[in-house]
């Protein structure tokens, strides 16, 4: 697969090629889990289910880390590619994989010896815990091989290759479904097999693109001379890593703190959590890949000094997304008792309708997500990475906040926290569109001079 120069041709065409593939890997990512909740709600039953949802909140968290420093990363690739400085990208490269392998390992290592205050601090009830506990403590195993995997797809997409990703991602999630089944239903080995599948199915993933990277694109290899730490390198690369991480993690905390709201209102309510949240990931899945897609498009853009070409990313960007998700909310409204059925074998109507009231509520206002999701790429991608992780607490710390207040009121109970996730979506995006319409957007000539006087001095 050839990498592709985000810099050149039609704009949105260039960004819709681009991230076809980057939301066709999401959508096979999300498979993993999902996979694990439907086999595990048909064929084991509702306490499980419920383990494995809240498991799947845990290890987003979790994981956000390793994808957020993968991200960062990316961006940092990214710009070196579309000035086409190669010297620098390897450089890079070899930088932050050893410092996002060196996280890596350290994170495995403290969530494996603090599981239990973990476990404890979710709230999860005690006919659930066994069951997670057994659950999360197999997908821990997987953590390498998810580093593994976002790191080398992180790559690619940073050169413009977004395909070999996806077909990585394909191979291991048809495996996950068939291994779903053969070890839960057929074994009858539980959410014990459910993990196990996944686990098998991340390190096929990561294994896989790992290999073919360095097989098939001599290019991104490192020969010795670029084997170095510099400090210039260290401290821009460690510095868009840890705030892409904390911007990822933020956003992370906060589901995972209204997950622990979320299970201190039952086993039913945990259930119809599990089953929407999933349903909601799919459905404005699309948009977060395309704002990931836009964001390496516009760091390419922003390292060549194209930025006519940015303004009007910008603008087509936006166009596509909002009009993306008023589809996408109108078919969630219609349709969301039938899809939270799919995840249910004899479902319990409590479960359905605590569900559909958090889709009709949430589902409404995915295209308040949608602008977010360009926001932070946008941010992330123009050398602002601090902007993002801002936006982030700024919508996140708003729906805990929010959630937290008034929930435990009678008078508004559960719902108050399904309200309070498009509210925050809200105040962040015209926080963010103010930002970027009274500061950035009239920067560019600044930004110009900046990279003239950097390439003239290289030059001398």
């Amino acid at each position: 697969m050839r990498e592709k120069n985000l810099t050149e041709g039609g704009i949105l065409k260039t960004m819709l090629i681009f991230s076809i593939p980057m939301i066709l890997g999401n959508l096979l990512q999300q498979i993993y889990n999902i996979a694990d909740t439907m086999v595990v709600g048909h064929f084991v039953g509702a306490e499980a289910l419920a383990a494995v949802g809240s498991a799947y909140t845990l290890m987003t968290f979790i994981t956000s880390i390793i994808i957020g420093l993968c991200m960062g990363s990316s961006a940092v690739f990214s710009m070196a590619y579309g000035a086409g400085n190669k010297d620098e990208l390897k450089e890079r490269i070899w930088v932050s994989f050893w410092f996002i392998l060196t996280v890596t390992v350290m994170l495995n290592a403290v969530v494996v010896i603090f599981n239990k205050p973990i476990l404890r601090i979710l709230q999860i009830p005690e006919d659930v815990y066994p069951l997670m506990n057994l659950y999360v403590r197999i997908i821990y195993c997987g953590i390498i091989f998810t580093f593994i995997y976002n790191y080398f797809a992180c790559l690619l997409r940073a050169v413009g290759n977004s395909v070999t990703p996806l077909i990585f991602l394909a191979i291991s999630s048809v495996l996950n479904i068939v291994l779903d089944i053969w070890f839960v239903a057929g074994l009858k080995l539980g959410v014990r097999g459910a993990a196990e599948a996944t686990v098998i199915s991340q390190a096929v993933s990561g294994i896989g693109i790992a290999v073919f990277t360095m097989k098939r694109m001599p290019e991104l290899r490192i020969p010795k001379e670029y084997r170095h730490f510099g400090k210039e390198i260290f401290h821009k690369v460690t510095t868009y890593s840890f705030l892409t991480c904390a911007q990822q993690s933020v956003m992370n905390l906060g589901i995972l703190m209204i997950q622990g709201l979320v299970n201190s209102f039952g086993t039913v309510i945990m259930a119809a959590f599990a089953v929407a949240v999933k349903i909601d990931t799919l459905a404005y899945m699309p948009a977060q890949e395309f704002g990931n897609a836009f964001s390496l498009f516009i760091s390419q853009n922003y390292g060549a000094g194209k930025f006519d070409r940015i303004e009007k990313g910008v603008k087509q960007a936006l166009a596509v997304s909002t009009v993306f998700c008023m589809i996408v909310s109108a078919i969630v409204w219609i349709f969301s008792p039938q899809m939270i059925e799919i995840f249910l074998d004899n479902a319990d109507p409590q479960i359905i309708k605590a569900g559909v009231d958090y889709l009709h509520i949430e589902g409404v206002f995915y295209f308040g997500i949608g602008c977010l999701f360009l926001l932070y790429g946008l941010y992330r991608a123009i050398n602002k990475p601090m902007m993002s992780l801002i936006l982030t607490i700024l919508s996140l710390g708003t729906r805990v906040a929010l959630a937290y207040l008034f929930a435990p009121n009678p008078l508004f109970g559960v719902n108050a926290i399904w309200w309070a996730i498009p509210i925050g979506w809200g105040i962040a995006d015209v926080v963010g569109i103010m930002y970027y319409q009274n500061k950035e957007r009239h920067k560019w000539e600044e930004c110009v001079d900046k990279i003239l006087k950097k390439s003239a001095n290289l030059q001398k």
